[in-house]
């Protein structure tokens, strides 16, 4: 397509997603540091967010907002911004909105695979995860790339019929996640979660464990008042951020992720950051995180499984969690998109 980008030129990105603030959770993060690393490298990174929309709250989940009817604003937005590469990093009202718009302009487009959404819809409704996967290949299959955390998952996916993948490792702000004293005066061992509290997690698996010390959740979500009252013993602080959240982290003894349904888990590699060992079961995620490097113990069984961890230097764990960086993550998403020319935007659909 002549007057399309040049291999290394700035590009102006759009990034279609429903995942967007005041969420907070690892897509939000993942999009808005990556912008950062790409702005910094020189390019423009324009949001197309539910914040621009109306919206109901996700049933089930209010605190995802849903966007109504919106492909005419969708239109409107991409073609103010005019850019010259797009991206949709969810499966939602959203980007089948721009998926449509891509397609009807005949625009190349990629996405990202954040969310094992099948097991998650299957987790809170029992809808088979196989009806779940086709939707999910039809949205992909049209895509120019569709970009995956891992090599477990991009072995799962294919299990499951997808055939363009790319892969987009994840990385951890190490100047903010690091080892640092303890703020939390609590009996130890401290064994902590951070992450949303909601079933897909799986949380109940790791506040079950009968093991001396004090069990802390650090994050908020629809299941968290219905542990906390099954759970009297388990310390829930609530969500933080930044500085707040980083402090504990580097308060913990082990981290412990029972999620057996996340792509990544940028979680883990903040932890480990901050010189905390894994606890976790051995699945897509923790398998790709913690690999071979010593710095955490992944077992079936995970009480097993936190008990090793406990026995881990810190200092491997930081070592690990230094070898993630975002630098990385935003050159392997330049370099995964899909660039057109400008100006093709404006041809209408036959």
């Amino acid at each position: 397509m002549t007057g399309s980008p040049v291999l290394g030129d700035p590009l102006h990105i759009a990034v279609v997603s429903d995942a967007w603030y005041p969420q907070l959770n690892g897509v939000v993060r993942t999009l808005a540091t990556t912008a950062d690393q790409l702005e910094g490298m020189g390019h423009r990174v324009t949001f197309v967010t539910p914040d621009k929309f109306r919206t109901v709250p996700c049933p089930t989940y209010p605190e995802i907002r849903l966007a109504l009817f919106p492909d005419r604003r969708i239109a409107e937005l991409l073609d103010a911004a005019h850019p010259c590469a797009i991206h949709i990093a969810t499966e939602g009202p959203l980007g089948h909105a721009a998926r449509r718009y891509c397609l009807n302009r005949g625009l190349p487009f990629t996405t990202a695979y954040h969310t094992k959404f099948p097991e998650y819809v299957h987790a809170r409704t029992g809808i088979p995860v196989s009806w779940t996967y086709r939707m999910m290949r039809r949205f992909h299959g049209a895509s120019g790339g569709v970009m995956v955390a891992t090599a477990s998952l991009r072995r799962e996916l294919e299990a499951n019929g997808f055939t363009n993948i790319r892969d987009w490792t994840r990385g951890v702000d190490v100047a903010l996640f690091y080892p640092r004293p303890s703020i939390l005066d609590l009996p130890r061992p401290i064994m902590m979660y951070v992450g949303r509290v909601a079933v897909e997690k799986n949380i109940g698996a790791f506040l079950a464990l009968d093991h001396p010390g004090t069990k802390v959740v650090v994050g908020d979500g629809p299941q968290r008042a219905d542990l906390a009252r099954k759970y009297s013993d388990v310390v829930f602080v609530g969500a933080k951020e930044g500085e707040a959240l980083a402090a504990h982290y580097a308060s913990a003894d082990v981290f412990v992720f029972p999620s057996r349904t996340d792509t990544f888990g940028l979680v883990l590699v903040e932890a480990l950051a901050s010189g905390v060992p894994v606890a976790a079961y051995p699945v897509a995620g923790p398998l790709d995180v913690i690999a071979d490097s010593g710095a955490g113990v992944l077992d079936e069984d995970l009480a097993k499984a936190v008990e090793g961890a406990l026995r881990i230097d810190r200092e491997v764990a930081r070592a690990r969690g230094l070898q993630f960086t975002w630098k990385r993550c935003a050159e392997m998403f330049v370099e995964n998109l899909q660039p057109f020319d400008p100006a093709a935007r404006l041809v209408q659909a036959a």
